[in-house]
């Protein structure tokens, strides 16, 4: 009887084994097929205006910014971003990836950034979102495809895709729940299996609820995730999707560590006030 029933327990564990390798492809080969109709559409585009598409470092030819865009500082991305579109330029893609728990505001975080047009737009599937966002900078088409991986046990097996190719990987936790921040060196450990050039980023969420905790109870999170950002060799940002704090300056930091853009912002420590350290 034991060996029937342990005869039995093995077949049903091959066989869902053999259901994830199933969807494991499949979403492979979506992103295989995602990625090859977009090069056929490039080499038509290519074809039309009759040369090759290529890409190029942005910081092959020098930026100034005009005047209005060097006194607002920090947003003098956004002039680069609204300079005139050249339908010769070049198309740079960057993939992005969030990874954190659930209920901690990724998705929100993500939508704050792309808008709700680009949102009704957005490849969903179990475990996994895909919202992408295109920008005009320095006569170029910046590309963000943004991977938002569920934060739940059973989302892990999205991981490696989510990761892999990614510029940039963005580990998220609530500041108001400090069990998210501790779950934050896990994620941390299961990206780098199968992304170590990627450039990390630590954001705390939920900055506006943030603010209403005791003074010392924020001490001790600001502390703690200086610290989890300086072993994880990661840029520090606390954010709000709800307020648009540090949204937007997230991705111009990736933008100008990528593309050798203008950085304009400084370090900020103030207990109270949106941290960034790096």
């Amino acid at each position: 009887m034991a060996e029937v029933v342990h005869e039995k327990m093995t077949q049903l564990c091959r066989e869902v084994v053999h259901v994830k390798n199933i969807k494991w492809n499949i979403l492979e080969r979506v992103t295989v097929f995602k990625q090859f109709f977009q090069f056929i559409w490039d080499r038509i585009l290519a074809c039309s205006i009759g040369k090759p598409v290529r890409y190029r470092r942005l910081a092959s030819r020098p930026y100034s910014p005009p005047p209005e865009a060097m006194e607002a500082g920090v947003e003098s991305l956004d002039a680069a971003s609204c300079s005139g579109f050249n339908p010769d330029s070049d198309l740079v893609r960057l993939k992005i990836s969030l990874l954190g728990d659930c209920q901690i505001g990724k998705t929100s975080f993500m939508i704050k950034y792309v808008g709700d047009e680009q949102e009704k737009k957005c490849l969903g599937m179990t475990g996994l979102n895909l919202m992408d966002k295109t920008l005009f900078v320095q006569g170029a088409r910046i590309s963000f495809s943004i991977w938002d991986v569920a934060g739940d046990s059973r989302s892990i097996d999205h991981v490696p895709i989510a990761c892999k190719d990614a510029v940039a990987i963005l580990f998220m936790f609530d500041l108001t729940s400090r069990c998210t921040l501790n779950s934050v060196l896990e994620w941390y450990s299961q990206a780098r299996k199968w992304n170590q050039t990627a450039i990390p980023i630590l954001i705390g969420t939920k900055f506006d609820d943030f603010v209403q905790l005791p003074p010392n109870l924020q001490w001790t999170i600001v502390t703690q995730a200086r610290a989890y950002a300086k072993a994880m060799k990661a840029t520090l940002f606390f954010s709000s999707a709800k307020h648009n704090i540090n949204v937007n300056k997230i991705f111009k930091f990736i933008m100008a560590k990528l593309l050798n853009l203008p950085w304009t912002v400084e370090r900020n420590l103030t207990i109270g006030e949106p941290i960034i350290d790096f």
